[in-house]
């Protein structure tokens, strides 16, 4: 298995506050070393590594990962709750991932 995460810099030159939220969880749970390579989608840059991934697998949110295994189709994460629960196996609960849901989707609304 081969794992990639996708980072952006926006059009100001800062960067994606999301990236560093999971970057930090990630190095909190010690499962940054399980990521074999991070990559920057650079808005300001069309061409950079990031966007053109980006751009390939039709992704608009940033952190996302793609992971690779052989023999299987290529899948692409956007939650990072999903993608820690279905790819790194840590336990996370249901409220946890519907909170990451919340946050990157405010036009949604709790039933």
């Amino acid at each position: 298995m081969y794992i990639t995460m996708v980072k952006k810099i926006m059009k100001d030159g800062s960067h994606c506050r999301k990236c560093a939220d999971v970057s930090a969880q990630l190095e909190e749970n010690n499962l940054l070393g399980r990521i074999d390579k991070i990559v920057i989608a650079d808005e300001r840059d069309p061409n950079s590594e990031g966007m053109i991934l980006a751009k390939e697998h039709n992704v608009d949110l940033t952190p996302f990962f793609v992971v690779e295994e052989n023999g299987q189709a290529t899948k692409i994460y956007t939650v990072y709750f999903k993608f820690v629960k279905e790819v790194l196996s840590k336990g996370l609960t249901e409220q946890q991932e519907v909170k990451e849901i919340m946050q990157q989707n405010p036009d949604l609304d709790y039933l």
